[in-house]
């Protein structure tokens, strides 16, 4: 059995899915925790209705600047580290992360982000794709690296940017894909599916690594 750890900051509707297809799917994996850095967190009390562990490391505790950052960075991995994870699962996870932190996890550590990847990195990109006149947007689950919202792409969704369509409208539409595609790209994880070459990630199995 492998332990997964998933870090959150909000709602977590990602990590919901995640668990729900761990324990539907019977995986050969058990979520071991979920980790906030925000106190108010909704989705630490689903995790605990769960009978999931918790843990808060709340960022502004730290205060400012690089020190600060590098200083968060150091007793969230402690706090990671102290439930054994295999495979670290940012879902909504808000911060940007250090280079070390991101190397202590390296090959083991997965986000999702809401563009097709290496269209649109960093915030607000519904938003983007519209302005730019995209006709498909999606997500993406890679690996993480020490570039932001960089990484050995696993997999990804699209949809259809429609007539009409507003930076809430079609974030709604993707984020239905992602709670697809994200616990499966995890479950191939866990059940050893994957296989990094160079900047590729490729299905062993060669299943569709494509979400439509």
């Amino acid at each position: 059995m492998k332990n997964i750890v998933i870090l959150i900051s909000g709602r977590g509707s990602n990590m919901e899915a995640i668990v729900k297809a761990c324990a539907g799917e019977q995986w050969p994996a058990r979520i071991a925790a979920v980790i906030s850095n925000r106190p108010d967190a909704g989705g630490l009390e689903f995790a605990r209705s769960h009978g999931i562990a918790t843990a808060v490391v709340d960022h502004k505790a730290f205060g400012k600047g690089d020190a600060a950052r590098v200083a968060f960075d150091a007793e969230l991995q402690r706090v990671i580290d102290g439930f054994d994870p295999d495979l670290v699962v940012l879902a909504g996870f808000m911060r940007i992360l250090t280079p070390g932190f991101t190397g202590h996890y390296a090959g083991r550590m997965l986000n999702v982000h809401p563009s097709l990847l290496p269209a649109f990195p960093g915030l607000h990109t519904h938003q983007r794709a519209i302005e730019s006149g995209c006709r498909a947007a999606g997500a993406t689950v890679h690996f993480v690296t020490a570039e932001l919202d960089h990484g050995p792409i696993v997999a990804q969704a699209v949809v259809p940017v429609l007539d009409g369509d507003d930076e809430a409208a079609l974030a709604a539409r993707v984020l239905k894909l992602e709670h697809r595609m994200y616990p499966s790209a995890v479950r191939w994880f866990v059940e050893g599916r994957l296989a990094i070459e160079g900047a590729r990630v490729l299905h062993r199995a060669g299943e569709t690594q494509l979400f439509v």
